[in-house]
């Protein structure tokens, strides 16, 4: 809603086309323009589907934002191994897709990808290793795609908010372990407490935009100080 805002057409891409038309539609009441897209993110045949029928449907495609993502708390040693391999999944592999699939039109004549990293990719987190892991990832990947495309007209930025008011966080404490309590998971707390999803998304936006010309490769902290302790 933010880059629509901004004047961006906006391709919704989520697993959950009903939330996507939603947004879409919000978009649409506020003089935007949309268009709600089903997409799997970590599954290689519907991203590209999804992909090329945005710039297909909208015109070539100039920003990327890889916001999909999933995560809940596990005990390490009982995680199972399809929960991995599905946080994983969506919150790496789905990034890597998106970009991966996006990338030829943004090379035909330029553009900007900023990736949603975590606080939790930048340091350890109990209970969290699938989602510190996944998110670390995308950091890096982030970094080395801004260093292969620095010179083609591509800068890659990643955003790595804290806690934001979003159902996320609520599926999150849900699923806190049996006889684990908050004070185990207090480093992921910060006295600012959670950011709303308005105030994100203006940072993503600024990345977006020809104001960060700058900036490629970046790793821009949104986590109320947690990773500055």
């Amino acid at each position: 809603m933010r880059l629509a805002s901004e004047g961006a057409s906006v391709g919704v891409l989520d697993i959950a086309l009903s939330g996507a038309e939603d947004t879409v539609s919000a978009i649409a009441a506020d003089g935007g323009r949309a268009k709600a897209y089903e997409c799997d993110v970590s599954d290689p045949a519907s991203v590209r589907a999804a992909v090329d029928a945005v710039n297909a449907d909208l015109g070539r495609i100039q920003v990327v934002v890889t916001c999909a993502g999933i995560g809940r708390f596990f005990d390490f040693v009982e995680m199972p191994f399809e929960q991995w391999q599905r946080i994983v999944g969506v919150n790496l592999t789905g990034t890597m897709l998106v970009c991966q699939a996006a990338m030829p039109y943004l090379l035909e004549g330029g553009g900007r990808i900023v990736t949603v990293a975590s606080n939790a990719g930048l340091m350890g987190q109990s209970y969290s290793a699938a989602y510190c892991a996944s998110k670390g990832a995308v950091v890096n990947l982030t970094r080395a795609l801004a260093v292969e495309y620095l010179s083609r007209g591509v800068a890659v930025n990643a955003i790595a908010p804290g806690g934001i008011d979003t159902p996320l966080q609520g599926v999150f404490g849900e699923s806190l372990p049996a006889g684990a309590s908050f004070k185990d998971i207090a480093n992921a707390m910060t006295p600012l407490g959670s950011a709303a999803p308005e105030e994100v998304a203006g940072a993503i936006a600024y990345l977006a935009s020809d104001d960060a010309r700058y900036m490629t490769g970046s790793i821009v902290s949104f986590d109320g100080g947690l990773t500055a302790r």
